[in-house]
């Protein structure tokens, strides 16, 4: 297992409820609905790769592979550009952070098929 994955999937998983919540009940009478819609984007995508990062430290157990190691940092770096882009758009209109935000995006796609890849080259034996 990969400790470190799922204590950072920990930590994602307590930011991304707590900014589930600001963006349900704070962000509520502040914002416009278009820019709560995108605020949660940010969050739902986060919640998704944090569930990864916990599949990552897991596989660990049974694949040994640097590509989960790999696949890991990509989600990590993904949280971070597409939904982090999202939040700062959402909250203090950074349009800047659009270009970001589809980065952010490749390096999610980029850590699944990481994943496959650890899987398919995988050699070790299945226990049935």
């Amino acid at each position: 297992m990969r400790k470190g994955f799922l204590l950072l999937a920990a930590l994602s998983g307590f930011i991304a409820v707590a900014l589930g919540a600001f963006g349900a009940h704070g962000l509520k009478n502040v914002a416009p609905a278009e820019l709560i819609a995108i605020f949660n984007l940010g969050v739902e995508y986060q919640f998704y790769h944090t569930f990864a990062l916990i599949a990552v430290a897991f596989a660990g157990h049974w694949i040994k592979s640097r590509l989960l190691d790999w696949a890991g940092y990509l989600f990590l770096v993904g949280i971070v550009l597409f939904s982090g882009s999202l939040y700062m758009y959402a909250l203090i209109g950074a349009k800047w952070t659009g270009p970001v935000t589809p980065m952010g995006g490749v390096c999610f796609l980029l850590g699944w098929i990481f994943i496959a890849l650890a899987v398919w080259r995988n050699r070790v034996k299945e226990l049935d």
